[in-house]
């Protein structure tokens, strides 16, 4: 893969994730109470990098500690953006990271819908209108 299509991927990979991040922001700010509750909710993503192969394989990490980083979102996404910018062999990383994303992506978009249809009408006016724009 060429560099600039390899810079193109990862770059990919970046902005979908950051949308799959951002609507499952939208989740705690439709449904909590306050500003400060929707806010703690970011408290453990903002984890999720220190539990992965980020900054240190996953073959250097205790035995639950590997299982759970070897298996969450962010460890295949950073796995596949290094394999990329890199020029090494991404093999399966980087179609387990775009199924990640979808799959976090489908479930934030949807998941609004189901809470503002038990919610009040101008939680389903705000979810209607964050989808349109």
């Amino acid at each position: 893969m060429g560099l600039r299509l390899a810079w193109l991927a990862g770059a990919g990979i970046l902005v979908l994730f950051t949308l799959a991040l951002t609507w499952i922001a939208v989740i705690p700010g439709l449904s909590a109470k306050s500003a400060d509750g929707a806010s703690a909710f970011s408290y453990p993503l903002i984890f999720l990098p220190f539990i992965s192969s980020a900054f240190v394989p996953t073959d250097t990490m205790p035995g639950p500690v590997r299982v759970f980083a070897e298996y969450q979102p962010v460890t295949s996404i950073v796995n596949a953006i290094r394999g990329l910018f890199t020029q090494q062999p991404v093999d399966t990383d980087i179609w387990i990271a775009l199924a990640w994303c979808v799959g976090i992506l489908i479930v934030a978009c949807i998941s609004p819908w189901s809470l503002t249809a038990v919610g009040s009408p101008s939680r389903a006016r705000a979810a209607r209108w964050a989808w349109r724009n």
